[in-house]
């Protein structure tokens, strides 16, 4: 699934602006040859409202096509939105959209059908008055909701397109690990890169392509040891782990500040999930000789170069096709 073709989302007054100067330039702009005063107002009229209610749907239309159908989605991207979105609000945003796409329409007809029937000038002006009003009185009743849909749009562009159907690889760690480093060794990603916790602020995505196939690598953000106390971000990397990973790459760092017992104990959280773990030692060009010697003593099968790491994982994405 790809979010980047979510267009900007404008306010309602904008809608309304765009809509009712494009009645009146189309107004001035059309030519009718009726010597009947009263008729001539009367396909004016139609073509005022028939602008308006155009210039409104289409925009909002073109929302509700853009955005998925969110019960459709994978059940990541369901639970992604859920974890940086309040799903609720969501559907209920769109749903309002279509709720004044509907009005509008309904309105629009209602008012043909008046002015079709009006007797004298005096009633059509009036009934266009009450037409701009009605119009303006739905835009206005989902401005709300137009401005969180576009909230929603900025934060669901940063999702990644990530492929449900290949296989998948987790990089998992605590926070300043090395994940992104390690990602951009064994993929041609380039994620950013800082010094500080919490760099990772969403998934990054790299690829292995081999001949005719690719294996993918997400890298998730940094999680600490607290499953019951998660914030949105650290959820995100579980999310991946419970839904797409279909290996695990769990990021030792031997560096001073970084707990072996910790890191240890947040491993065997991400076990329950039942998925196969490969373990790797990162800043072992800053980590002193001692301490890595203990990691490689405590866990037997650690990997320690990202070469052999990247040919582990070819390996094993071949053999889960056998």
């Amino acid at each position: 699934m790809n979010f980047q073709s979510l267009k900007k989302i404008e306010s309602h007054d904008f809608y309304l602006d765009v809509a009712f100067r494009r009645a009146t330039k189309k107004v001035k702009e059309k030519t009718i040859r009726e010597h009947d005063r009263l008729k001539k107002a009367k396909m004016l009229e139609e073509v005022r409202i028939n602008t308006v209610r155009n210039t409104l749907t289409e925009p909002l239309n073109k929302i509700l096509l853009n955005f998925p159908s969110l019960d459709n989605l994978d059940i990541f991207y369901q639970e992604l939105i859920r974890c940086t979105l309040d799903y609720k609000d969501l559907k209920k945003s769109l749903g309002s959209v279509k709720w004044a796409v509907s009005k509008i329409n309904l309105f629009s007809k209602e008012y043909l059908l008046k002015i079709k029937k009006s007797v004298d000038h005096g009633r059509i002006r009036k009934l266009r008055i009450e037409y701009y009003g009605r119009i303006s009185s739905i835009l206005k009743q989902i401005k709300k909701y137009l401005s969180y849909l576009e909230e929603s749009r900025k934060i669901m562009k940063s999702y990644p397109a990530v492929k449900t159907s290949v296989f998948t690889v987790c990089i998992f760690g605590f926070p300043n690990v090395g994940k992104s480093t390690l990602l951009s060794r064994i993929t041609d990603a380039s994620p950013e890169i800082n010094a500080y916790a919490f760099t990772t602020k969403r998934l990054n995505l790299g690829y292995i392509n081999l001949p005719g196939n690719k294996i993918q690598i997400i890298d998730t953000p940094g999680t600490l040891n607290r499953p019951d106390k998660m914030n949105d971000i650290e959820l995100q990397a579980y999310l991946v782990v419970k839904h797409l990973a279909d290996l695990i790459v769990y990021v030792f760092d031997p560096t001073p500040g970084n707990d072996m017992k910790d890191q240890k104990s947040l491993l065997l959280n991400v076990a329950k999930y039942k998925k196969k773990v490969l373990t790797y030692l990162s800043k072992q060009d800053i980590a002193d000789k001692k301490t890595i010697y203990e990691f490689q003593e405590r866990f037997k099968e650690i990997i320690i170069n990202p070469s052999v790491l990247k040919e582990k994982i070819i390996e094993l994405s071949k053999e889960s096709k056998i």
